[in-house]
């Protein structure tokens, strides 16, 4: 048996008696013998003990207790055991890569035990004394199981490339774990996006949201219809039960009220989408952004001559409207030290570069000038129609243009004023820069924009007032900020600076924005 193996089925033994340790009963008695507590113990995080009673489920701190029974935890040679279950492309590929720099950050060597392709474990030992620390324990499938394990009490993390279904979000609370669309629930890991690819033989350049939307619901079957050769299309996607798939729908098909044809071919992996499409002149697929690999990403397009590329900066700003968040879930329980101080560091500039080079978008605030944002002004005196009058315009450029547009912007959910969540992830980490003095002797201004659906006058109104609140919701997180400290202003221009075509309902969503401006 070689080396790996024995890895494989330790580490499979291992995972099976940890959970029929913590399955046994086991008893708390409190330093003077006065309390006692008697349930199923559920977890140990190093400080705390998380017990199953006849009173529900407690958490006790472990320094005023006693431990009996056999499922007590090693106090001296506490081993933390953290469970992460979802998103194959986020277990197989991104979070790997931010424990190996969590490790080499915080002196531990890392070892990587596999049990099968899909669960895997990466022990983490100190290096000064050779003893192991912590476990982090991989499930990677899909984002549907993430969400089963953590309600089955079987993840401590879920690995999600989409936002908690209602559904979901019911039964978790129901089960004790609080509301996983809360502040302290749920938080952006990373950025992605959903592209259309073809291959770089395909004379097809550009593709509007709606025929995208009409060939894969097979309304449009051939290359022809799209200005191409004369040859059927080969539709490429993402399995059913994955997050990337169910962001798709949510994305692409629901606004067109539109379902998938029959006879896509389906894939596992993002990846394979890519190599699929990579080989056939006449495919079409809709993948990841980190997953194109070789092939050619279509450019979005419009009737009204505006086109909006997938690019990091684009993705970052949500210019590109396909955008699609990496989610990290946590039910209401305390997780070990050392997961906490992992999630902490995931949040740092360290963590960011990690993320970048794993082929995703990091979250790191980027200042754009003027001169550096393409065809915007010139687009907006394009378009402009008799309600955008040159006054308007002639304003809007003497504001913006001594300043530089942050890569930190706004965007609300369709039909709704909530903001989405990759701009809820932009209030605390706009939030967190504020309370670290990062805009300290500066001026912010927070610019509304809006579609141009109905009054001129009416559409700045709104965009202000949607400028308003998301200065208040960041005011508001920044609890430590001194706001005194920093200049901040509120505008809007409404329908003056579009983005994509109001003919759509894309288009509007990506218009209905706010932007942050910096000098």
């Amino acid at each position: 048996m070689d080396n790996l193996k024995r890895a494989a089925i330790f580490a499979a033994l291992f995972a099976f008696a940890g959970l029929q340790a913590l399955a046994q009963d086991v008893t708390l008695t409190s330093r003077d013998g006065k309390v006692e507590l008697i349930g199923t113990l559920l977890g140990f995080d190093g400080e705390f003990y998380r017990l199953q009673t006849e009173y529900g489920e407690l958490t006790v701190d472990g320094s005023g207790v006693n431990c009996e029974g056999p499922g007590c935890p090693n106090l001296q040679d506490f081993v933390a055991e953290i469970q992460l279950s979802g998103s194959a492309t986020m277990g197989a590929v991104l979070m790997p890569a931010l424990i190996d720099a969590f490790a080499q950050r915080n002196g531990y060597k890392v070892n990587r035990e596999t049990v099968d392709a899909t669960r895997f474990a990466y022990v983490l030992t100190r290096a000064d004394t050779g003893k192991t620390a912590a476990r982090f324990y991989f499930r990677a499938t899909n984002t549907d199981e993430g969400f089963a394990d953590l309600l089955a009490d079987e993840a401590d993390i879920v690995l999600a490339l989409r936002e908690v279904r209602r559904d979901e979000r019911i039964n978790a609370r129901d089960a004790g774990m609080g509301d996983l669309t809360g502040a302290n629930r749920s938080r952006v890991l990373a950025l992605d996006a959903v592209v259309p690819v073809a291959s770089a033989s395909n004379p097809i350049k550009a593709i509007s949201p709606l025929d995208l939307a009409r060939v894969f619901g097979g309304q449009i079957t051939n290359w022809q219809e799209l200005g191409g050769p004369d040859a059927p299309i080969d539709l490429h996607l993402p399995s059913l039960s994955s997050g990337l798939s169910q962001a798709i729908v949510d994305q692409v098909m629901a606004p067109v009220q539109l379902e998938f044809a029959e006879g896509i071919t389906r894939h596992a992996l993002p990846s394979e989408i890519a190599d699929a499409v990579a080989r056939d002149t006449f495919a079409l697929g809709i993948t990841s952004y980190a997953e194109r690999r070789n092939t050619q990403v279509l450019t979005l397009g419009g009737t009204c001559g505006f086109f909006l590329d997938a690019a990091r900066r684009t993705i970052k700003t949500e210019d590109y409207p396909l955008t699609a968040p990496m989610f990290l879930y946590f039910p209401a329980r305390r997780l070990p030290l050392i997961a906490r101080e992992f999630l902490a560091f995931t949040r740092g500039p360290g963590a960011q570069n990690v993320i970048r080079r794993a082929g995703f978008v990091d979250q790191t605030p980027e200042e754009i000038p003027v001169d550096e944002q393409g065809n915007r002004f010139a687009n907006a005196i394009t378009v402009a129609g008799g309600e955008t009058s040159l006054e308007e315009l002639q304003r809007m450029t003497a504001t913006l243009t001594p300043m530089a547009r942050l890569t930190t912007s706004y965007r609300f959910e369709a039909g709704s004023i909530r903001l989405d969540a990759q701009s809820r992830s932009n209030v605390q980490q706009l939030a967190r820069a504020l309370e670290q003095g990062k805009y300290d002797a500066r001026q912010l201004l927070f610019v509304g924009f809006s579609d141009g659906d109905g009054a001129a006058k009416a559409n700045r109104d709104i965009a202000l007032r949607r400028a308003q609140a998301v200065r208040r919701a960041v005011s508001a997180a920044a609890v430590t900020a001194n706001m005194e400290r920093v200049n901040v202003g509120v505008d809007a221009f409404g329908e003056a600076m579009p983005m994509a075509c109001d003919d759509t309902a894309w288009g509007r969503q990506v218009n209905r924005r706010v932007e942050v401006w910096v000098r």
